[in-house]
């Protein structure tokens, strides 16, 4: 009897907004996150990942020490006559070539979430529509400075010396992580435009190879042929190399200086609005 008493009374019971809203949102609605807090969130996010797969970290450790490694004692004897005069040429560079070429991986991530379904509960969220793609490129900010700090205590080891001391050397690992930050747009781009990560990866090393290595990172570009050097010297990671070596070396060349910050500048304007149409339309 009871039973058809509590059934009636429940089918008779027609729930309201206000009652709805009391039970599933009893306070206030919480603020909507700022464009900051909401990047800061993702960029969080994506150090995460590397807590539960330290793998990942293999290409900012193991890569640069491989690389410092390998040039300095394969190039060091024939090109300068010893190893400890050219360490002090090759790291900045070696330190450039390391950190850029990891920039793919922002591409990688972002197809990967693309593929599993990941961005389309991102772009369901009221948030700052950009944060998921700033969050991931924070994220690796993360990982180029620890990629140049790595390499740069290996190469303290080896005898490298920064003569531009503390602060030279703060400046140009800052620059180089600000330029990394604009040029990996580029492959964010990628990662929302092509169908697969290894995709992303094929293109992202079409690209970089021929820009780091065909650039002033293992010898000096006077010593090149003059169709090479043209395009050695138009190179934005030739440019990104000088200056990077000028801070650390303590004496800032100021042309290189402005010519990498233009450079990223115009990495971030244009491929940041692209990645951002590619990522609106989706």
């Amino acid at each position: 009897m009871s039973t058809t008493t509590e059934t009636a009374e429940a089918a008779a019971f027609v729930p309201t907004a206000e009652t709805l809203g009391a039970v599933l949102a009893p306070g206030a609605r919480p603020p909507r996150p700022s464009a900051w807090s909401a990047s800061l969130t993702f960029g969080w996010r994506a150090i995460l990942k590397i807590k539960h797969v330290p793998e990942q970290l293999f290409d900012v450790t193991a890569f640069p020490i491989m690389m410092t490694l390998m040039f300095t004692y394969l190039f060091g004897g024939a090109i300068a006559g010893s190893t400890g005069e050219y360490l002090q040429y090759l790291l900045p560079g070696i330190m450039v070539q390391s950190v850029v070429m990891i920039t793919m991986y922002t591409g990688v991530a972002v197809n990967t979430d693309i593929t599993k379904g990941v961005s389309d509960r991102f772009r369901t969220l009221p948030i700052w529509r950009p944060a998921p793609m700033v969050g991931y490129l924070l994220g690796d900010a993360f990982r180029y400075t620890a990629a140049s700090l790595v390499i740069l205590v290996v190469g303290l080891i080896l005898g490298y010396r920064p003569e531009g001391g503390a602060m030279g050397t703060a400046a140009g690992i800052g620059l180089l992580v600000a330029f990394s930050f604009a040029f990996s747009w580029i492959w964010t781009m990628l990662g929302l435009v092509l169908r697969s990560d290894r995709s992303v990866m094929g293109m992202s090393m079409l690209v970089l190879f021929p820009l780091t290595f065909l650039s002033n990172v293992f010898v000096d570009p006077a010593t090149m042929p003059g169709w090479l050097r043209a395009f050695v010297n138009v190179n934005p990671i030739t440019h990104l190399v000088a200056a990077t070596r000028s801070l650390l070396g303590g004496a800032p060349d100021t042309g290189a200086i402005m010519l990498s910050l233009v450079f990223g500048g115009v990495f971030l304007l244009v491929f940041g609005v692209l990645t951002m149409r590619s990522y609106n339309r989706r």
